[in-house]
């Protein structure tokens, strides 16, 4: 596995590196031992899969508060999406800023979001879907957001916001500070 630095802090790709033959291919998508070596978290209590039928899907952007804040490892599975992640630490130097990036079904690559980062995705095409881990169990009430078209932020999406909870297009403007 190749560990990737974003322009995030702590942000990275993973790619898997494929061993090939003619029946086709073998790579570890998950190994806690070269993670824990590349300073990223191993524990993963969730396997969460997101499936979306229509081009355009919006789902995020999300997050949990401390202490549920989680780490997600996130793969797409099928199709494509476009996966952006906003850094809301607001002691990291890359506070505030995002990164978008494609990942497609055998693409080979995964992304590692760390906690106290937004993260949403967007599909580029009909029937996308999405796997990922997530370090922390889900609690109800501690979940928080940021609109996807916040200014605050300036998310440039490559295509069309088609398809969108009403719970995803309401959150408030984000308010540094």
């Amino acid at each position: 596995m190749r560990f990737i630095p974003t322009t995030l802090q702590d942000a990275f790709l993973i790619e898997e590196e494929p061993r090939t033959d003619e029946r086709g291919y073998f790579a570890r998508s998950f190994c806690e031992t070269e993670m824990a070596d590349a300073g990223l978290k191993t524990r993963f209590v969730q396997h969460n899969n997101s499936f979306n039928h229509l081009k355009g899907t919006l789902r995020g952007m999300h997050y949990q508060h401390a202490p549920h804040a989680e780490v997600k490892v996130v793969t797409c599975i099928r199709g494509s999406i476009h996966d952006v992640i906003i850094d809301l630490r607001k002691d990291s130097s890359t506070y505030m800023k995002w990164e978008g990036f494609t990942l497609a079904a055998g693409d080979h690559r995964q992304l590692y979001i760390p906690e106290g980062f937004a993260h949403g995705y967007l599909t580029l095409e009909d029937g996308a879907a999405v796997s990922y881990l997530v370090s922390t169990a889900y609690a109800p009430g501690t979940e928080g957001g940021v609109r996807w078209n916040d200014p605050a932020f300036g998310i440039d999406w490559p295509v069309e916001v088609t398809v969108i909870s009403e719970k995803d297009a309401a959150w408030p403007d984000y308010a540094a500070g």
